[in-house]
């Protein structure tokens, strides 16, 4: 498994908190699966935070149903990526897979108020977006540390 590791210019140089998600990336016929915010015209790869007792392909499996409504096949854990903000290590492991099935998708109520929906870009075109993540800097810092974020990952694992 490769790791990769983004440190942001507020790192206070140690952290005393850390999160760890699992993300899936899947790819077909040269398209990925992103998580599309609608109300902040934001794209993500699925996935989210590995709860007490879970293991990490079941974390990937259960997150990719509930955002995407899609039941997915994980392989092993392809890439960390470690960031590191103020106090925080936030881990994301994301893991390549394939869609074995459908399910009904089950948002949070804060990604139904996001308007959170499961889209499918061509992968060049997910790149593209991604790769303006310098443009938010002083404009909102969330949104470009997730495109670092996914533009670093999908960099890193797509081979086509």
């Amino acid at each position: 498994m490769k790791t990769i590791e983004i440190v942001g210019e507020n790192y206070f140089g140690r952290w005393t908190r850390e999160r760890t998600a699992c993300r899936g990336v899947v790819i077909e016929d040269g398209r990925v699966l992103l998580s599309y915010a609608a109300r902040d015209d934001l794209w993500m790869i699925p996935g989210g935070g590995l709860e007490a007792g879970e293991d990490e392909e079941t974390c990937c499996v259960r997150e990719l149903a509930e955002e995407t409504g899609r039941i997915v096949l994980p392989s092993v854990c392809a890439l960390e990526l470690d960031e590191y903000y103020e106090d925080c290590k936030y881990v994301s492991r994301y893991f390549v897979c394939t869609v074995a099935g459908r399910a009904e998708p089950m948002l949070t109520e804060a990604e139904r108020r996001m308007g959170l929906e499961p889209r499918w870009l061509p992968v060049e075109e997910a790149l593209q977006i991604f790769s303006r993540h310098a443009d938010y800097m002083d404009t909102d810092e969330e949104r470009r540390g997730i495109y670092q974020r996914e533009y670093t990952a999908l960099s890193a694992l797509w081979q086509g």
